[in-house]
């Protein structure tokens, strides 16, 4: 008991220095691009000894890499779980990519360097960790392809529309919308985001039965 204790604890402490790390080279990154950003100020921007970064992180850019799917990896269940809240409460499928909509402003308003750095990456072609982005980035965009899918299956959609597209451009909208409002139109409240693209999906979604 007391070395498996003592393991949970390794862990935890590990997993607490690694989102450290997460923390500081997505601020460092956002600021001041990837090529520019060095080992050293990622280390001490998190308060760790240079030679904790490459214990957690082979180099640079497998912590990037690794930043990448931990970041995904926050908004795909965060999608999901607003989306199984929906279903548990007995709300529709338009209901439940309403919510997701929102999970995902919400994610979007407590990680902005992340989303803008992942936004910049998914137009890049000539990266290492360009495969991993798409993996993950599929992740993502497969939680809403379940909720549209089984809307069709339903009744609630039309079998005529393109599940795959129709996905990808839920998702791109919330993105873009989402970086227009934290760029542009600090001065909106999420909720006022929110309704907004809110109105557009009861508009060109649930429209399409």
């Amino acid at each position: 008991m007391e070395s498996s204790s003592a393991a949970s604890g390794g862990s935890t402490r590990r997993e607490a220095t690694r989102q450290k790390l997460y923390e500081a080279a997505v601020t460092l990154i956002a600021e001041q691009g990837f090529s520019a950003t060095t080992v050293d100020e990622i280390a001490e921007r998190a308060g760790v000894a240079k030679g904790t970064v490459y214990y957690n992180f082979a180099s640079k850019s497998v912590l990037f890499e690794e930043l990448l799917r931990h970041g995904v990896g926050l908004l795909t269940a965060s999608l999901r779980e607003a989306a199984e809240r929906t279903a548990r409460e007995g709300g529709s499928k338009v209901d439940a990519l309403d919510a997701m909509i929102r999970a995902g402003l919400v994610f979007i308003d407590r990680y902005p360097a992340f989303t803008q750095l992942y936004v910049a990456e998914l137009w890049r072609t000539n990266r290492t960790w360009q495969s991993t982005l798409m993996v993950v980035r599929q992740q993502a965009v497969a939680v809403v392809e379940d909720v549209l899918r089984e809307g069709v299956a339903a009744g609630e959609f039309s079998d005529e529309i393109d599940v795959p597209l129709t996905a990808s451009a839920l998702v791109g909208m919330v993105l873009v919308a989402a970086l227009d409002w934290k760029s542009f139109q600090a001065e909106r409240s999420l909720d006022d985001v929110h309704a907004a693209l809110s109105r557009l999906l009861q508009g060109r979604v649930s429209g399409c039965r």
